[in-house]
């Protein structure tokens, strides 16, 4: 079992940078592939950005590409998602996702199968 805490969400203006950080309980965390997901209400979760469990690959969203850098810590049981430029558009919940799967893409929920409780992101125009 993997319990996942999200921080570093807040408000922010357009144009500006936010890190988010998510730290992971356990001592296997450097066997998982990482991901960052967000939401919006009414809408599906989406997929934001991930990280081998080597740090080795990182995949990552259209929307986001060269904005957002996903980076991880196996020391520390920490994967974090430096944000900049966000626009309005990025406002959203955004969760931090653990998966038993440590190589490769993934792109998808249920890829996933360990989530955070998520943390508020509000870019003001």
């Amino acid at each position: 079992q993997v319990q996942l805490v999200e921080s570093g969400g807040g408000l922010v203006q357009a144009g500006g940078s936010l890190r988010l950080s998510c730290v992971a309980s356990g001592r296997t965390f450097s066997s998982y592939a990482m991901g960052w997901f967000r939401q919006t209400p009414g809408k599906e979760r989406e997929f934001v950005a991930r990280i081998t469990w080597s740090g080795g690959s990182t995949y990552y969203a259209d929307s986001v590409k060269g904005r957002f850098t996903i980076s991880r810590d196996n020391a520390k049981n920490a994967v974090n998602l430096q944000m900049n430029s966000l626009k309005p558009e990025d406002t959203a919940v955004y969760y931090c996702a653990a998966d038993r799967t440590p190589y490769g893409s993934g792109y998808y929920v249920y890829d996933y199968n360990y989530w955070g409780q998520g943390t508020q992101v509000t870019v003001s125009s």
